[in-house]
């Protein structure tokens, strides 16, 4: 299988392994626009959400409280991080973006 575009994106080497073994895998990417940063994760489309989300932060932005960052998918905030990434439309090599809740102040 071909990886798919988001692989060859600008992103760290390696990427995060949420999939367990011998099962179906996607590979997404995040992108936190606070720390200018994306990673890759290998998922599987069964998997809620928030594990994605939390696996995200931990590699971004470890010292964080999830509460307060949100995860998009084509634009559109994920309202319920405890829908599979199937259920809320994810395929192989869907982009999200993880971000603030609140705007912050430029100082």
């Amino acid at each position: 299988m071909t990886q798919p575009f988001v692989t060859q994106l600008r992103a760290r080497p390696d990427a995060i392994h949420l999939a367990p073994p011998g099962t179906a895998a996607i590979t997404v990417r995040v992108e936190m626009p606070e720390v200018w940063d994306t990673v890759k994760v290998v998922v599987s489309p069964d998997q809620p959400v928030s594990v994605l989300k939390s696996a995200a932060l931990g590699a971004l932005f470890p010292d964080s409280i999830p509460g307060d960052f949100l995860m998009k998918l084509r634009g559109f905030e994920v309202l319920d991080e405890r829908a599979s990434l199937r259920d809320i439309g994810c395929v192989d090599g869907s982009i999200f973006l993880l971000t603030h809740r609140r705007r912050r102040a430029v100082r």
